[in-house]
């Protein structure tokens, strides 16, 4: 396994204005965070966020990223990941490359299948079973492809349907596609198709729970890389594993907060400290176990909550590029 250098990025789902949303993204970038991230969730304040059981987005995903990719200078834009039954497949591709073009080549496109089921029931969207949807996300990976290469941008599968056009605007290089899930069906497409392949829970159960943070312990992240392995053979050293550290408390002595995790999680101690989504302890002990991590996974990317920028920061300064 070939061990490639530390990046870390920041994912944020709300602003308070045009200034917070400024001030977030500029931060990120000033702390040397080489990515800024948002999600693909639409619901607001209510009963189905509630049942759910996920954060309010209050940013719709694209315009969002337009902003921050104009506020900033050097920060690659992405989203982890954009839901692909909530767009139309072109105008979602075409976007994208217009944030790619105006950035100067500084995006980062995420795809997945989605997985909330509340969220579809609320926006009146059907909700395919799991095999259903993740090959549409393979159909829709391959009009990225189709979209960005040159000549016309003719594909016919299942989800898109395209004739006698090229796909404009190009990108300024071909932006990094990030697929996102747990499940052995997506991480297989992920680990054939992916530059980035994001680690998540297996969402089988469609809200956030106990269930979803069981299925994503270290003996079942192991289980994860192997399906990427499965899925990219030969290239499996190109391809780049990302996670998202949910639960991050920077603190010399996380004892109290680790043992209410453990708690809500069902799980012990030992096992909630080393929970691939999960980082507690000082700075010394956090970038100990992230390079422990790197080892065993090849987990290199590593995404924090807005709310880590700079309790996170002095981790970012010692190990990014290494």
């Amino acid at each position: 396994m070939a061990k490639k250098p530390f990046r870390f990025a920041v994912q944020s789902f709300n602003a308070n204005s045009g200034e917070d949303w400024t001030g977030q993204v500029q931060k990120a970038e000033d702390l040397g965070y080489s990515a800024f991230h948002l999600a693909d969730h639409i619901l607001g304040p209510g009963p189905a966020l509630t049942k759910a059981n996920h954060p309010e987005q209050n940013l719709a995903a694209i315009p969002a990223m337009a902003w921050a990719a104009a506020v900033a200078k050097k920060i690659r834009i992405g989203c982890r990941v954009f839901c692909i039954d909530y767009h139309l497949p072109v105008v979602l591709i075409k976007s994208a490359m217009t944030i790619d073009k105006l950035s100067n080549g500084r995006l980062e496109f995420g795809l997945g299948a989605g997985w909330i089921t509340e969220e579809y029931a609320a926006l009146g969207i059907r909700k395919d079973e799991p095999q259903v949807r993740i090959d549409r996300l393979g159909d829709v990976v391959e009009a990225v492809k189709a979209f960005r290469r040159d000549g016309m941008a003719d594909l016919a599968n299942k989800a898109v349907q395209w004739k006698d056009f090229s796909g404009v605007p190009k990108p300024v290089s071909k932006p990094p596609i990030m697929i996102g899930g747990g499940s052995p069906r997506v991480l297989r497409l992920a680990g054939r198709e992916a530059d980035i392949v994001s680690l998540n829970f297996n969402n089988r159960m469609g809200l956030i729970g106990p269930d979803g943070v069981a299925m994503s312990t270290e003996s079942e992240t192991r289980k994860k890389v192997n399906w990427i392995k499965q899925g990219a053979g030969a290239r499996f050293d190109e391809v780049e594993i990302e996670i998202g550290a949910y639960f991050t408390f920077v603190m010399d002595d996380p004892s109290p907060v680790l043992g209410m995790f453990a708690k809500n999680f069902q799980m012990s101690e030992a096992e909630m400290r080393k929970h691939p989504h999960a980082l507690f302890g000082s700075v010394d002990t956090i970038c100990e176990e992230l390079e422990r991590r790197r080892e065993l996974f090849g987990i290199s990317y590593v995404t924090v909550n807005k709310d880590n920028i700079e309790p996170f920061a002095p981790v970012v300064a010692r190990l990014a590029g290494k």
